[in-house]
C-alpha cells in the first residue's frame, strides 16, 4: 500500500471511530433531553402524536411539518368527537413538543391555532369535572368491603395509605419497601420523585398511627401476609393469591377505588386515583386543620388548589344565611 493509501485508510479510520463516538453521543443527548420530561408527559405525548399523526395520514396531509390550517382542523374535530379543553391542549402541546424536537417552526404559535383553541374553551368551557373525595368516613365504608384475602389486604393497605398520604396515584405505585420506615409514632414514607419535584430532591411524609382507620397497621398486614421485603410496595396479585414481582399501575389504582366505592353504593364514576389525595384534604378541613399542614402532607405548591377543596368542605360552616332560612 502506498502511502497516499495508508493515509487515506487512516483518515476513513478516523473518521468512522468518530462517527460513531458522535453517534454515541448524540445518544446520551438525547437521553438526558428526555429526562427533562417527566416520564407520563413523554408517554402522553407520544400517544397524542400518535393519533395526530393517524389523523393526517387518513386526510393525505402532512403531520411533519404540520400547516397550522391542518392543526386547527385537528381540534376542531377531536372537540366535536368529545374531547375536553384540557385534553385538546395535550395535543397541542404534543404537536409543539414534536416539532420543536426536529427543528421545525412550531405551527401551534399560529395566530389561527391560539384563536381555535380560545374559540373552544369558550365553547365547551374549560371547568374539570370534580370527582368525589373519599373522604374518612367514605374511606370507612369502603374497606368495609374488603376481605382477609392476599387482595383485599394488599386493597386496604393502598387505599389507607393513599388517603393517610394524600398521594397521587402514581407516587403510591412508584413506592419501594426501601421507602418506609416504621416509627415509634407511625410510618416515615419517602417519595423520591412527584409532579412538583421533577429533580427528584425528595420528601417524607408522616403517616400517623391513628386510632380510627390504622394506615399503618394495614401497610404492616399487607407486607408480613405477602412476605415483601425489597422492590415495589404494591403489585398485582391474581385470584388465586399468587402476588407478581411487577409494580402495580396507576390505572389499576383508580380501578380498585371506584370498585370499592360501588361496593359501598357510592357512585363508581364519581370517585377516582386522585379521590384519596381529595379526601385527605376534605376530611382535615371538615375537622378544623390548619391550611399550611395540610399542605405539610399534600406537597401542594400554590395554596389556593388547597383552598379549593377547604371550601367545598366548609361551604354550609358559618352559612350566611343560617340566621334566616
Amino acid at each position: 500500500m502506498d502511502d497516499f493509501s495508508a493515509e487515506s485508510g487512516f483518515e476513513l479510520t478516523v473518521a468512522n471511530t468518530t462517527s460513531r463516538a458522535v453517534a454515541l453521543i448524540d445518544d446520551d443527548v438525547r437521553e438526558v433531553a428526555r429526562a427533562s420530561k417527566a416520564k407520563n408527559t413523554l408517554l402522553a405525548y407520544r400517544a397524542n402524536w400518535t393519533a395526530f399523526q393517524a389523523w393526517c395520514a387518513d386526510r393525505g396531509v402532512a403531520s411533519l411539518p404540520a400547516e397550522p390550517e391542518t392543526v386547527s382542523a385537528y381540534l376542531v374535530a377531536r372537540m366535536k368527537e368529545g374531547l375536553k379543553a384540557s385534553s385538546l391542549a395535550v395535543a397541542v402541546a404534543a404537536i409543539r413538543h414534536t416539532h420543536k424536537a426536529a427543528g421545525l417552526p412550531t405551527p401551534t404559535e399560529h395566530e389561527a391555532v391560539s384563536m381555535v383553541m380560545k374559540g373552544i374553551r369558550r365553547t365547551i368551557g374549560t371547568a374539570p369535572v370534580q370527582k368525589q373525595p373519599a373522604t374518612a368516613e367514605r374511606v370507612s365504608a369502603m374497606l368495609a368491603h374488603s376481605t382477609h384475602t392476599m387482595q383485599g389486604k394488599r386493597d386496604r393497605a393502598l387505599i389507607l395509605l393513599g388517603m393517610a398520604g394524600a398521594f397521587r396515584r402514581s407516587e403510591l405505585v412508584a413506592l419501594d419497601v426501601s421507602d418506609l420506615a416504621f416509627t415509634e409514632k407511625g410510618l416515615d414514607v419517602t417519595i423520591r420523585r412527584s409532579k412538583t419535584d421533577q429533580e427528584g430532591q425528595g420528601y417524607t411524609v408522616a403517616i400517623p398511627t391513628g386510632e380510627s382507620l390504622r394506615p399503618v397497621a394495614a401497610v404492616r398486614s399487607w407486607l408480613d401476609a405477602a412476605g415483601i421485603a425489597e422492590g415495589p410496595l404494591f403489585r398485582p396479585v391474581n385470584k388465586g393469591g399468587a402476588i407478581s414481582c411487577e409494580r402495580l399501575t396507576g390505572w389499576a389504582v383508580a380501578k380498585i377505588i371506584k370498585g370499592y366505592a360501588g361496593r359501598a353504593g357510592l357512585d363508581a364514576e364519581e370517585f377516582s386515583g386522585h379521590s384519596l389525595r381529595a379526601g385527605f384534604v376534605t376530611s382535615a378541613a371538615e375537622r378544623g386543620a390548619d391550611l399550611n399542614r395540610i399542605m405539610d402532607q399534600t406537597r401542594h405548591v400554590d395554596p389556593r388548589t388547597v383552598r379549593k377543596y377547604i371550601r367545598r368542605a366548609e361551604r354550609y360552616r358559618d352559612h350566611a344565611g343560617v340566621g334566616f332560612l
